[in-house]
């Protein structure tokens, strides 16, 4: 789409602020206003806007996307979504540890070993550790106490932790970020210990390190919409 505006500001309203566009409110793509929770996040999505050139391109607009998310599919769904990420905790990355070798058995365990000792304080839980890949049952209690967690999240939130959880795998990865407050990029890398052995021990081709350098990035954008949402 050609760009077709010279001024981009952020106006404050009854409900938040809102993204104008010469003096035109932005408007989400079921049409409804583009209106944000605070101003640090309206901000970083003007600065977006203000960014285009003489094209629009969606792509290179992520914080827009993700409130977009936010208020057309998560806002009138807001359990049924929540609920869909909290099942990640019944499959938690972090439970399912490799048989061999030894090395990557002691990676797995120096990184992924203090995010549940975490959540268990956090959220006073216990979790079932296996090595393989077979599924294990997770306690009922847990599940239910993550299950809460994520459902007292609003609406922006819940779109940047989805994007969190589905790229690590982890629920705990992404409550980690979102409640503890842990740095995102040592999370991404302690998601990511299993494929960097791979590349280890076989090698990367261009194509899937472009890959990887996408996921990271998406994985960053996530991590800052929500810390801007809860700002």
């Amino acid at each position: 789409m050609k760009r077709f505006y010279k001024d981009v500001s952020v106006v404050p309203t009854d409900g938040g602020f809102e993204i104008r566009l010469d003096g035109r409110p932005v408007r989400t793509p079921a049409r409804a206003p583009l209106a944000l929770p605070n101003a640090m996040l309206a901000e970083a999505i003007a600065e977006e806007w203000r960014a285009q050139g003489e094209t629009i391109d969606p792509r290179s607009m992520p914080f827009t996307g993700l409130a977009n998310g936010a208020i057309d599919q998560i806002a009138p769904n807001r359990e049924s979504f929540a609920s869909g990420i909290a099942r990640y905790g019944e499959s938690d990355l972090l439970c399912y540890r490799a048989e061999g070798p030894g090395e990557l058995i002691a990676r797995e365990a120096a990184a992924w070993d203090p995010l549940l000792d975490w959540a268990r304080h956090r959220y006073d839980v216990t979790f079932v550790v296996t090595q393989g890949i077979i599924p294990v049952a997770q306690p009922v209690e847990t599940l239910e106490r993550l299950d809460a967690a994520v459902a007292a999240l609003d609406p922006f939130t819940l779109a940047g932790l989805s994007t969190l959880v589905t790229l690590s795998g982890s629920l705990v990865c992404g409550l980690a970020i979102v409640e503890g407050g842990h740095d995102a990029e040592l999370i991404w890398t302690a998601a990511e210990i299993d494929e960097a052995w791979e590349v280890e021990q076989w090698g990367e081709d261009a194509e899937a390190a472009a890959r990887s350098a996408q996921r990271r990035n998406e994985f960053a954008m996530a991590r800052a919409f929500c810390g801007m949402t809860r700002a």
